[in-house]
This record gives C-alpha cells, structure tokens and sequence, in this order.
C-alpha cells in the first residue's frame, strides 16, 4: 500500500506571522510541496490564528482545486462550531478532530474515546453527512480502539509523538512502535483507516511504514519544514517521499 504525504502548512504560516510581511506565502510553499509530489496539505487553524489564518483557509482550498485537483485538502482542529461551520464552508476532503485545548502549543494527545466517543458522534455524522472523511487524533491504546469504531469515523490519525521523541533511544523507539503497530492492527479489523502524524522525520518514518504496512496518510509540518530551510521545499518533500518508500 502506498502511504500518502500531506504537508502541514502551519510552521510556514508561523514564520510568516513573526511580521506583518506576505511572505513567506503558505499558498506558494504549498504549490512548490504539491509539485514536488506530496498528495495533500494539512492545515490546523486555530483561534488565536498563531499560525493558519482562517482566511489562509480558502485560499489553499482555491489552490488546490485550481492547480492540483487530485490532490487533498485536510484540516484538523477541534471540533467547535466555528471549525466545523470553517469545514462546512471550505470542504475539505478529510477533517481530522482533535481533543486539543486552545491555548495548546501543539497537539500532545489523542481522544479518550471510551469518554468522549457519543459526543463524538454526531459530529462525526454530520461531517460524514457533508461528504467529509473523518480522521480522529488517537494515543497508541489498541483498547481505546474499538471506541474510536462506534463514532463511524473512517481512520483513525495516530499521535507519534512519543514514538519520535525517542530518536536517540532505539529500545524505547521499539518499545513505542510496537504499541503504534498494535493499535493499527486493532484498528484495522475494527474497519478504520490508518493515519500518522506528529514530528515525523526521514529517520522514524521507514520503520513505521515497515510495522504498518497499510498506512494510509502521514501528515508531517514541523521536520519537513525544519528540512525545507536546509534543502527548500521542494526537496524536503522528495526527501520524505523516499523516506515513506524504503
């Protein structure tokens, strides 16, 4: 199975915020990301609009369907009624929920799904409703998984975070990858779709890929970004698409 890339805008849009300057541009650095061959861009708008605007939003949305018509359009936030009438307006292809608090630096923690799986599911219909794929933002718990089924999402998005934070311990990265793997496979025969995302690098990807052979989708911002100053976009993106076909 092919992993698809999707190249989170949001480090861009934070470097362009540190002025009141145009650049540099989210919609360009996602052109030059499209064409080098990611599948898809990520966006996490928030409401302090830290990084993404919401008025970034329907420009990446014209973007694509102007320019990349195969390409994705997935927006992740959590799920107030000003996001989800942001998702209704701009019909993304994937909505990805997540439990974050606003005042969050990042995401840090999937849904606790035995708590909040019947407040999730209406929302998760009525996403569906609008023909939304919907990914929601989960902990490597393959007891959680089952959970996460009776929302009626499509996939889950698996939170890698402690994964990679373990990049200069190999037995704890295993450790962690194996917990990844087994939700994976318990997500899998619950029939969710498999998703990843949260500082993934060159590096920690291939051994993913390899546990998880039907991943469907990584979402990657911060070390792509972080490559991109080093090599540009452009070949940042190649880099990780390498790195998903070892």
């Amino acid at each position: 199975m092919k992993t698809m890339l999707s190249v989170n805008l949001n480090a861009v849009a934070q470097l362009r915020n540190r002025r009141d300057l145009p650049w540099p541009s989210v919609v360009a650095m996602g052109r030059i990301a499209l064409t080098a061959g990611a599948h898809g861009l990520t966006v996490h708008p928030r409401p302090d609009e830290r990084h993404i605007r919401r008025s970034d939003v329907p420009e990446i949305r014209a973007l694509i369907d102007d320019e990349f018509p195969g390409a994705e359009f997935n927006i992740e936030g959590y799920p107030s009624e000003d996001f989800l009438q942001l998702c209704e307006a701009v019909e993304p292809e994937q909505v990805t929920l997540v439990p974050d608090d606003p005042s969050q630096a990042t995401s840090d923690h999937g849904w606790n799904f035995a708590k909040h799986h019947n407040y999730l599911k209406p929302i998760v219909a009525r996403l569906n409703q609008s023909g939304k794929r919907v990914a929601l933002f989960a902990d490597a718990d393959a007891e959680q998984v089952k959970w996460a089924a009776d929302t009626g999402a499509d996939r889950i998005e698996l939170y890698t975070g402690p994964y990679a934070a373990m990049y200069d311990d190999l037995d704890g990265a295993a450790r962690e990858l194996e917990l990844l793997g087994q939700t994976a496979d318990a997500a899998t025969a619950a029939g969710l779709a498999i998703n990843a995302g949260h500082d993934l690098t060159v590096a920690n990807l291939p051994p993913l890929v390899s546990r998880i052979s039907n991943l469907a989708e990584v979402s990657i911002g911060h070390g792509l970004t972080a490559e991109a100053l080093e090599f540009g976009m452009a070949e940042a993106v190649k880099r990780y698409l390498g790195a998903l076909a070892e």
